[in-house]
């Protein structure tokens, strides 16, 4: 009995050391790496960040630019090499409620959508889902629905490419997308026209000219850019930019803007238009109520690609940070694609997204809007200043070469003095 425990207490020892050591050989689990934490600008943004002595004489430009134009308020981002220098509000985001302007506050940008949308396409041409040579109508078209279908009577549309709306080159006899109530008379409907209707009335006439051999400003154009985006990926126009476009380039805080001061978002301001004829005007909706411009004169989510977004000056410059071509910030799109946005012809043809892109000058894009007015410049020697304001003026998109105006001075008195830094870090 007594051997017959020692053996069988050996076995045990035997087997608990087997099994020590089994578990000391199990490799150890590592941690997974942490993600690379998000940096939410207009989180952390602030007008302290950007309080410089030598930089007194530059506000003092902005101000003064603000006072001769009668603006409430204004935010300024500048960038050089792909870094965050600067970035300020001025004046009032919401004068009634007494809210001063900061680099946080977002606005409506107006017509710089545009280049929003044009990189949406360039990203979906980079996965091969589509190519800017592509036909957009007829059988073989990216739009080839009953809707369009049916209501196209022109050939001509056959040749229409996704360039070619690009460009302004698509040869519409009509850019409606401000004339809502107009539409809804002219198609008797009973409520205001949404974007088929649109399509509806401009697709069913005749081409003004050829496609690609002149070229028409046309916000209709880009509505239908925005439906080829939806077309192509699947998603809806704005899910699909946000996800694939915006959050990659580090931009969290872009939207589509609503038509109501009830609509706007939380960090968005107050629209301002200059006192005067025009200043208030029937509902879009033609329900007979008078409404300040600014506030319901248009549809502005039905603008979509073509002028509905809002950001701040510095996720803006954020975003083209991402598609500038430069190795600072990784682009969200190839070089290729960044060749083309930016390649010039000359001052008749229209860049892809950007309104220009003149080798002496820089890139430049603009956006007006009843309640602000918005311009881009990426200038050659790296630097790019973007300026937002919360009012429209009398000048319109005229407006834009005042502001040119003011950064030329700015950029001539101030641009060595700005410090040397990276607000988006």
């Amino acid at each position: 009995m007594k051997k017959t425990s020692i053996l069988i207490i050996a076995i045990l020892t035997i087997a608990a050391i087997a099994t020590a050591t089994i578990v000391i050989k199990t490799p150890v689990k590592q941690p997974e790496p942490l993600a690379p934490a998000r940096v939410y600008l207009n989180q952390v943004l602030h007008n302290d960040s950007s309080e410089f002595e030598e930089l007194k004489g530059l506000d003092r430009k902005v101000q003064a630019y603000m006072k001769r134009w009668e603006m409430k308020g204004a935010s300024l981002a500048i960038t050089r090499n792909d870094s965050l220098l600067y970035a300020k509000g001025f004046g009032w985001a919401d004068e009634e409620l007494g809210i001063e302007m900061q680099p946080s506050h977002i606005m409506r940008m107006a017509s710089v959508s545009k280049l929003i949308t044009a990189v949406g396409i360039m990203v979906l041409q980079d996965r091969d889902s589509l190519s800017i040579k592509d036909t957009v109508f007829g059988p073989t078209g990216i739009l080839s629905d009953s809707l369009f279908t049916t209501v196209i009577k022109d050939r001509n549309y056959k040749k229409i490419t996704v360039e070619h709306l690009l460009r302004h080159q698509g040869g519409f006899y009509r850019d409606p997308l401000f004339s809502s109530r107009d539409v809804k008379h002219q198609l008797q409907l009973e409520n205001p026209p949404v974007k088929e209707d649109f399509y509806r009335l401009v697709l069913g006439r005749r081409l003004k000219f050829m496609p690609g051999t002149s070229q028409d400003y046309s916000n209709f154009g880009y509505l239908l850019l925005s439906e080829i985006i939806e077309k192509v990926s699947g998603m809806p126009y704005e899910e699909f930019i946000r996800t694939q476009v915006l959050a990659p380039a580090g931009c969290y805080d872009m939207h589509i803007g609503g038509n109501y001061y009830d609509d706007k978002r939380e960090n968005e301001v107050r629209y301002y238009t200059h006192n005067g004829d025009g200043k208030f005007i029937e509902d879009y909706t033609d329900n007979g109520v008078m409404v300040e411009r600014c506030y319901g004169g248009n549809n502005i989510p039905l603008l979509s690609g073509a002028g509905a977004w809002c950001a701040s000056p510095a996720e803006i410059a954020r975003l083209v940070a991402a598609i500038d071509g430069r190795p600072e910030v990784e682009d969200i799109i190839s070089y290729e694609a960044f060749e083309q946005m930016t390649e010039y012809f000359d001052k008749a043809t229209y860049s892809l997204g950007w309104n220009d892109t003149a080798p002496e000058k820089g890139w430049s894009r603009t956006g007006t809007l009843s309640g602000t007015c918005a311009l881009v410049r990426h200038y050659p020697d790296g630097e790019c200043w973007i300026l937002i304001t919360n009012t429209s003026t009398y000048r319109g998109p005229s407006q834009a070469r005042y502001t040119e105006t003011l950064f030329r001075q700015c950029r001539e008195l101030y641009s060595e003095k700005l410090p040397t830094r990276n607000l988006f870090e």
